[in-house]
């Protein structure tokens, strides 16, 4: 087999490993997509194909790997571009969602902490539990869907 295909192949499933980061489908395919566009575009530059081509294939592989798997699966965690909770720039998500949130959890028996609409680990931890019990995808994220599901069983 040629050095350059080898080479290529192996680099190419890097982002089949690296399309994990993120907690949420669209995340981890915006994730993907990154790592595979900067892998296919030096593939592309040393197999010949051209780094625009490389970019091209990587970033559909790796969008499409990323959207492919679940937090269950792998998961690096959050990426950097949501930000975090205890990082110096404060959480990425609304304060009155997040407050509204904890505010209804806490109704339904659920322990976010105060209702201070600063999203951090136990917000995050009651927040996955609540969907856990109701059935619900499991991500512990403070949207808008989980703020609308939270106040059907809590109304306030």
């Amino acid at each position: 087999m040629h050095r350059k295909l080898k080479l290529g192949i192996v680099v190419l499933g890097v982002p089949f490993l690296l399309a994990a980061c993120g907690d949420t489908t669209e995340d981890r395919a915006v994730s993907g997509a990154g790592i595979g566009a900067a892998t296919g575009a030096i593939i592309g530059a040393v197999t010949g194909i051209g780094p625009l081509g490389g970019a091209l294939i990587g970033g559909a592989v790796g969008a499409t790997a990323g959207a492919v798997t679940d937090s269950s699966q792998v998961s690096l965690g959050k990426p950097v571009w949501r930000g975090s909770a205890s990082g110096p720039a404060g959480s990425a998500y609304d304060e009155g969602t997040v407050r509204n949130i904890q505010a209804g959890l806490q109704r339904l028996g659920y322990d976010p902490g105060p209702a201070d609409g600063r999203y951090g680990p136990q917000t995050e931890t009651a927040i996955r539990r609540f969907q856990q019990d109701n059935g619900l995808p499991i991500d512990g994220q403070p949207t808008a869907a989980a703020r609308q599901q939270i106040q059907q069983r809590a109304p306030g």
